[in-house]
């Protein structure tokens, strides 16, 4: 029994031997007062150092002095339990005193009795301490900054005089629309490469990257929202280039007709044949057919009469071509000419063609003094111009009886035929001058700028 109790005794002691070498303390290690627990949060510990609470205490407080905002935070420890009071200008600094006296070892709980403070004058005087800090750092980069301002108003000088310079851009290209063109472009230009110069002293390269970049954007942006307004510029640049007419050309744009004033660059400006002022875009006059009556001198007039159906076309059509030839005012070269237009159910339709120089005749007198002489001709010779024909029906009674003569009684000579003939000759056929002379006043008058120059050769 006892040799029993001695081999218990020695196997207890085999094994509780380990546990006590592991609980010792290590060589040069001191023991932390905060020990782990089991399950790995923060424990307590039962012991406390000596002056820990005032070492606590100073690194705390100077660690808040070293910080903007914490500077009034006041620190006292007991027994590793943190107390902070004080009132701090703004709300998150409090959170973050309490966050760092956390973060201190040794300390054991944070009473955080921070609280915002309500002075007006401590509020603002972080934010005026921050404005006489950049101020300060303003005045020391003033001498920095001298250097690439003298570079952007020098180019800025130099780009202007460049623009100014109106005798050599005229030289390079004698249209004024381009030549103003090329001079804002070459000052806007040199802006640019002085603007980059002085980002470049400074050391501000991808500030200039960034505001071409956005530059760029806002470009693309707004050239979709002015697509008419460009499209209209680029056609006064190909106007203002090709010069497909010059003033007081009579003009056919599409469905406008005038004489032309002018050619500014946003409109082609037209006299109407009624004497209206009228406007129209230039990307419009780009786009559309343009019919140019002043390019030539000689123009044709054509006009069509009815004759009876029984009568000879051909027969009406030779003393039709005499009695133009006849008209002082017609040119004989191109000479007169007719033909036969269509065959109606009850009578035939001629056209007669004839040639005036527009310089010396006006166009709308002389085809209307045309269509007279003609008519007059033919009514002359005979020939029945057709009239409205009526089918009478009467139900009842005896049938209407109508006298009916030959044919040859109901066509009797013109009287005053040859009175006729001589009023027709000398009627008043001169070319029209009151929308010329309206044209040469307004272009007198008015101070906009006109791109059509007789200089340039005409497309």
């Amino acid at each position: 029994m006892k040799s029993a109790l001695i081999l218990a005794a020695f196997v207890f002691s085999l094994v509780s031997y380990p546990c006590g070498a592991q609980s010792g303390p290590v060589a040069g290690v001191d023991p932390s007062p905060i020990a782990s627990s089991p399950d790995g949060t923060a424990t307590i510990s039962s012991t406390e150092a000596a002056n820990q609470d005032s070492d606590i205490a100073s690194r705390l407080q100077g660690i808040y002095r070293e910080l903007d905002g914490l500077e009034p935070t006041q620190v006292a420890v007991d027994s590793g339990v943190v107390v902070l009071s004080g009132s701090l200008v703004q709300p998150g600094d409090i959170d973050r005193a309490r966050q760092i006296a956390l973060r201190v070892d040794g300390v054991v709980a944070v009473q955080n009795n921070l609280k915002k403070s309500g002075d007006v004058s401590e509020t603002l005087s972080p934010v005026v301490a921050r404005l006489k800090e950049r101020l300060d750092q303003i005045v020391q980069f003033l001498p920095l900054l001298a250097i690439p301002l003298i570079i952007i108003v020098l180019f800025w000088l130099l780009g202007s005089a460049l623009a100014r310079a109106r005798s050599f851009w005229n030289r390079i290209s004698p249209n004024s629309f381009l030549a103003d063109l090329l001079a804002t472009t070459a000052r806007l230009l040199v802006i640019v490469t002085g603007l980059v110069i002085a980002l470049d002293l400074l050391g501000a390269t991808t500030l200039l990257g960034a505001i071409l970049g956005s530059a760029g954007v806002v470009g693309l942006a707004i050239g979709f929202a002015v697509k008419d307004t460009v499209d209209n510029y680029v056609s006064s640049i190909m106007l203002s280039i090709r010069q497909p007419f010059r003033a007081h050309d009579h003009v056919v744009i599409g469905d406008r007709e005038g004489l032309v004033i002018r050619l500014t660059s946003r409109a082609t400006i037209l006299m109407t044949l009624e004497g209206n002022h009228l406007r129209i875009p230039n990307s419009t006059v780009f786009m559309s057919e343009i019919l140019n009556y002043t390019r030539n001198s000689e123009r044709r007039f054509e006009f069509t009469l009815g004759i009876d159906a029984e009568d000879d076309p051909g027969e009406a059509m030779r003393v039709g071509i005499d009695r133009l030839s006849e008209l002082p005012f017609l040119l004989r070269d191109p000479a007169p000419s007719a033909r036969l237009d269509e065959v109606g159910d009850s009578n035939i339709i001629l056209k007669f063609l004839g040639w005036i120089d527009q310089t010396e005749t006006d166009w709308f007198k002389a085809r209307s003094a045309a269509i007279r002489a003609v008519k007059m001709a033919l009514e002359a010779q005979g020939f029945g111009l057709p009239e409205p024909t009526y089918r009478l029906r009467f139900d009842h009674g005896h049938p209407l009886e109508i006298a009916r003569s030959g044919a040859p009684a109901l066509r009797k000579k013109f009287k005053g035929e040859d009175k006729a003939t001589m009023a027709v000759d000398h009627q008043d056929v001169a070319a029209e001058t009151n929308i010329e002379k309206k044209v040469t006043e307004e272009r007198e008058r008015s101070v906009e700028e006109d791109m059509l120059d007789r200089r340039r050769p005409i497309e």
